[in-house]
């Protein structure tokens, strides 16, 4: 594979891993995650950007303290 579609495609692939973090609750993170997965890769892209979506969604709420 040629370096520069290798580079192309990191950037993609990067930015979908970026777009998966948008939105304010885990079907809309998981929802943008998918298109941008099926935009780079196609299904198994959209499986991918779905489950980051889930992932960061989970990662980013706040932790329950106990008391």
């Amino acid at each position: 594979m040629p370096a520069r579609t290798l580079l192309s495609l990191a950037a993609l692939g990067l930015s979908a891993a970026g777009l998966a973090a948008c939105g304010h609750n885990m079907e809309q993170r998981a929802a943008t995650g998918a298109i941008a997965g099926a935009v780079v890769a196609g299904p198994p892209g959209a499986v991918v950007g779905a489950a980051t979506g889930a992932v960061v969604d989970t990662a980013a709420k706040p932790k329950k303290r106990r008391k």
